[in-house]
């Protein structure tokens, strides 16, 4: 296991900056994911860390070593790519083997690599297989043991599930982490499926204009997030406009069009003054429907449209004063709103997050 170190890495493309003066640390052993909307710098922080693109400025280590100027093909990262790129006239077992191949070991140690690459994927019964005769799911697990096979000092993953039906990413996201820690890798991730990240990911960073806004575990980032940028960029949110009325430590006092709030700061080292404007960031999931008032954090209005789901209904809360909320509700009670017009919303002040921009 390795760390990956990048120092003030930059990255231009014409007048376009990709990566500004970018720092990052993964840990050894960490399955650590890139997010971010297209042109954020992602996928040219991935290409820089596996050699293919050469930064303007800055370094990266793998471990101890300086790796900022070597061949992609001296680092022995193993990547993956959104298309896969197998080969279609090899077989499975040959598009293992290329690599090693290519690295001339002899043919006992090519062929007993290559069983247990595809062992660790289960597609030992298909070693003889044209990549044509396989499932999405079948040829991505290829590509994998193909990465593996060269036993890399990290692995570089771009977009790898992005082709699969829901169902196979499902599946594909849990192997994938199972590989990776049984096979002790330090792993970068990108993609811009939030669900993926939220599931497997040990930590995550997400960038925009080539910089971190906030890097964290999927729980602190999700739960916790620093900017409106992040707070909706991670899973979705209601934005509430607010004013500063009271400062206690990290509890704040807020009144909203729709009434008052307590909440806490989402980053601690942005405090407000009191009679500022703030923002406040509050998941649907978090909001509880009731029939009575309950304060604090308590605001009257009834259900709009309805998206019925089964195990939660997507709610659309018209609140008293005309804003309009979306609430998620586990167990839905509150289906046929014609028989409950007035409803009351609650939530915990631990939920509202409250967002300095």
């Amino acid at each position: 296991m390795i760390s990956i170190q990048v120092k003030q890495l930059t990255k231009r493309f014409g007048g376009i900056v990709a990566l500004d003066r970018l720092d990052l640390t993964i840990k050894p052993g960490e399955l650590f994911f890139l997010l971010g909307p297209s042109g954020c710098g992602k996928t040219t922080l991935l290409r820089s860390l596996a050699g293919f693109c050469a930064p303007d400025q800055g370094q990266i280590f793998f471990g101890e070593d300086d790796v900022t100027q070597l061949a992609p093909h001296k680092r022995n990262t193993g990547m993956m790519f959104q298309g896969y790129a197998l080969w279609p006239h090899l077989t499975v077992a040959e598009n293992v083997a290329f690599g090693l191949e290519e690295r001339h070991l002899p043919a006992s140690e090519i062929k007993s690599r290559v069983a247990a690459a595809l062992a660790a994927v289960h597609l030992d019964a298909q070693a003889t297989r044209k990549p044509n005769e396989l499932s999405g799911g079948q040829q991505q697990r290829v590509a994998l043991a193909r990465a593996l096979v060269i036993r890399p000092r990290c692995l570089l993953l771009d977009e790898p599930l992005s082709n699969l039906d829901a169902k196979l990413r499902l599946e594909m996201r849990q192997e994938i982490r199972r590989v990776c820690q049984e096979y002790q890798l330090t792993t970068v991730y990108v993609t811009h499926d939030q669900k993926e990240a939220l599931s497997i990911a040990d930590r995550l960073a997400i960038l925009e204009h080539g910089r971190i806004l906030q890097m964290g575990t999927p729980r602190e980032v999700y739960r916790q997030p620093i900017s409106r940028t992040v707070a909706h960029f991670i899973g979705e949110t209601n934005f509430i406009p607010a004013q500063v009325l009271a400062i206690d430590g990290r509890r704040l006092s807020l009144a909203t069009a729709v009434g008052n709030f307590e909440g806490s700061l989402g980053d601690p080292t942005k405090v407000p003054v009191v009679g500022s404007g703030v923002t406040l960031s509050i998941r649907p999931e978090c909001w509880e429907l009731r029939t009575q008032a309950s304060l604090p954090n308590c605001i009257a209005g009834r259900i709009g449209s309805t998206v019925y789901l089964g195990e939660i209904a997507q709610h659309e809360f018209i609140a008293e004063g005309g804003l309009t909320l979306k609430i998620s509700e586990r167990n839905p009670r509150f289906i046929d709103s014609a028989q409950r017009p007035k409803l009351y919303a609650t939530v915990d002040p631990d939920d509202v997050v409250v967002l300095v921009d």
